[in-house]
């Protein structure tokens, strides 16, 4: 599967987009210049994406694969 297509399952199951995953971790000072800040660890952001997305781990690692800034929203 490509990380397009992860995105795009996410988006299909949650309603969300990536921008929309990417303002709701900014509220919650999970970014810092438009990125994941390196001190917040995945698994906090893999439990808040559980919690209230009820994503997998495969989804949610693409989720915060995307908030580090090493993908983008149309990569293949």
């Amino acid at each position: 599967m490509t990380f397009k297509a992860y995105l795009e399952n996410i988006e299909a199951k949650t309603g969300k987009s990536p921008a929309d995953f990417k303002r709701m971790a900014s509220e919650k000072g999970f970014l810092t210049a438009g990125k994941l800040r390196p001190d917040i660890k995945a698994g906090v952001v893999l439990e808040w994406l559980r919690q209230d997305f009820g994503l997998g781990r495969g989804h949610a690692m693409a989720i915060v694969t995307w908030l580090k800034g090493q993908k983008k929203e149309d990569d293949s």
